[in-house]
């Protein structure tokens, strides 16, 4: 018998695709910068015209938990990619969202809004939250091609996670969140396909 144990878990949390060019690219709010990035490095090279850096602050902390300068998760994010050389025309707000969930559905509304249609799509998330982001985004943009660019944060990578025991809580974490969260989606979604404000945050408030 060949492999580990943990190897399913391991290809199902590290997921991530060969990119190509797309018509924007997603960036879930955080309060740490390796996201934005990688974001800005993405543009540089010419991957999309337009970066969405979505967030305000977690919802379990209730305010912006990094540098106090700023008020939300998107004012810092924007600043690394600025600083990144992405400029001001480049960057779509979204700067409402309170956690991944609402990450993906409020950067739709931006989307929709601006009348900017999305055929493919890059994410770039921590490597560790790859599949959730996925999934999440999935739901929201079904038409859309996903492709997840991770990035490496916490030192936690598909190579090592399963050697430290904090590395091993934040892993089957998100296996954890993957199906309680879900849970409640899909069952949701049964029981209303489409709520009338096009949104399916309500349940979770």
């Amino acid at each position: 018998m060949s492999g580990r144990f943990y190897d399913c878990i391991t290809d199902f949390i590290f997921l991530e695709h060969e990119l190509k060019k797309a018509d924007v690219i997603f960036v879930p709010g955080g309060n740490y910068p390796e996201s934005a990035q990688r974001a800005a490095a993405l543009f540089a090279d010419g991957y999309a015209p337009y970066v969405l850096p979505s967030g305000r602050y977690s919802k379990l902390a209730g305010h912006f938990t990094g540098d106090s300068s700023y008020e939300t998760e998107w004012d810092y994010l924007r600043d690394v990619l600025r600083r990144g050389g992405v400029p001001d025309s480049a960057i779509l707000k979204e700067d409402q969202a309170t956690f991944t969930w609402e990450n993906a559905i409020c950067s739709r509304h931006v989307l929709e809004k601006l009348g900017i249609p999305v055929k493919t799509a890059i994410i770039v998330c921590q490597a560790f939250h790859a599949r959730r982001c996925w999934m999440y985004y999935r739901e929201q943009f079904p038409d859309t091609e996903l492709l997840i660019c991770p990035v490496v944060t916490r030192g936690i990578t598909r190579e090592n996670w399963y050697l430290d025991e904090d590395k091993i809580d934040t892993v089957l974490g998100e296996v954890e969140r993957c199906g309680s969260q879900f849970h409640r989606i899909m069952k949701d979604k049964i029981r209303d396909p489409r709520p009338a404000d096009g949104s399916l945050i309500k349940w979770w408030s």
